[in-house]
């Protein structure tokens, strides 16, 4: 186990430097270009993620929430998911407002509907019976 681990910790540690290494923007690799500080680590995979990591790229907080890749920089002003949106979650409220006042309208529709269904099966229940008690004929 000890044996794996001394092949492995280096293995971890050159695969970590070389992603950080390219998802650090070019301006903030310090003293060399970005593509020789890549060579490095892959050359001499002990000494050179130990040397990435020690003098290789400005240590910093991100100002203003920046991300420290390039793509990040470039997409930041894309939403990631919908619910991120303002404008969606606007665009929510204003669909379900409208929804509602239509299912408000088909309520009153069928309120209206059972009403007026309810007053013709009243009229036609007192006009047949009256029909009946005249001694009209009912067939025409």
């Amino acid at each position: 186990m000890l044996r794996a681990l001394m092949y492995i910790l280096p293995l971890a540690l050159t695969i970590y430097a070389f992603i950080d290494c390219l998802n650090t923007p070019e301006d903030e690799a310090k003293h060399l270009p970005k593509v020789v500080w890549v060579i490095i680590i892959l050359l001499f995979w002990i000494v050179g993620p130990i040397v990435w990591f020690a003098a290789g790229k400005m240590r910093r907080a991100p100002a203003g929430g920046r991300t420290p890749s390039e793509w990040h920089r470039n997409h930041r002003h894309e939403w990631v998911a919908p619910d991120d949106n303002p404008e969606f979650l606007k665009s929510l409220r204003e669909e379900n407002k409208k929804d509602e006042s239509l299912l408000k309208d088909w309520e009153a529709d069928l309120r209206r509907r059972e009403e007026e269904l309810k007053k013709r099966e009243r009229d036609e229940d007192t006009g047949s019976g009256r029909k009946g008690e005249r001694g009209e004929d009912t067939e025409a």
